[in-house]
């Protein structure tokens, strides 16, 4: 069979999503091949505007198309309580449960070590810079309850203890090992609900 270099490279590009392997990657391309070239052209273009269009927020860290994040731009929310996410995906979740109206701050991941990621490649400094400005009176952490977000959550709470801030931690409704973004509303309704002093 001649070899299609094209399709090829889209079943290697295509492979690199999370959950999806060869055989999947290929049933995708073939896919995107049968598209209309009208469809196949929006396709590419969403691809592009991606990476054009969203940034992260100066103040949050989630993810926006505008100067600051929805959240951060809406004056009905709490701004006493923060809530630190991993990742923008995290905010998703919590937004979804409707139940907690404070603002976030997004880490941008979770120490490592097996994954090579310190506390250097955290966005902690902004959050550190945030409490300091003194309308913050409640942190609270909502890693994931794996032993990288334990592991950040018990350094944020040693780095703030000092900071005249109460500093809580979600409740265990949530599972060990599990993701914040595959947990239902109630769930996440429940965690905040009994979250606690660190």
């Amino acid at each position: 069979m001649e070899k299609l270099n094209a399709l090829i490279r889209l079943q290697e590009s295509l492979a690199k999503l999370p959950s999806v392997g060869k055989k999947s990657a290929e049933r995708m391309a073939y896919a995107l091949l049968e598209m209309d070239d009208e469809d196949l052209l929006e396709f590419s273009d969403a691809i592009r505007e991606l990476k054009s269009k969203i940034h992260t927020c100066p103040i949050c860290g989630n993810i926006t198309e505008d100067d600051e994040c929805y959240i951060c731009k809406d004056n009905d929310r709490d701004r006493t309580t923060v809530m630190v996410v991993s990742s923008p995906k995290d905010i998703m979740a919590f937004e979804n449960a409707e139940e907690y109206k404070g603002l976030y701050h997004v880490l941008g991941g979770t120490i490592s070590l097996s994954k090579g990621k310190g506390i250097d490649d955290l966005n902690i400094p902004s959050l550190i810079k945030r409490v300091e400005q003194g309308e913050i009176k409640e942190v609270i952490i909502a890693t994931n309850p794996t032993v990288d977000g334990e592991t950040t959550a018990l350094y944020l709470a040693k780095l703030l203890e000092n900071k005249n801030v109460n500093v809580t931690r979600l409740a265990y409704g949530l599972p060990m090992g599990g993701n914040l973004d595959y947990a239902d509303s109630l769930t996440l309704a429940k965690a905040v609900e009994g979250r606690r002093k660190i």
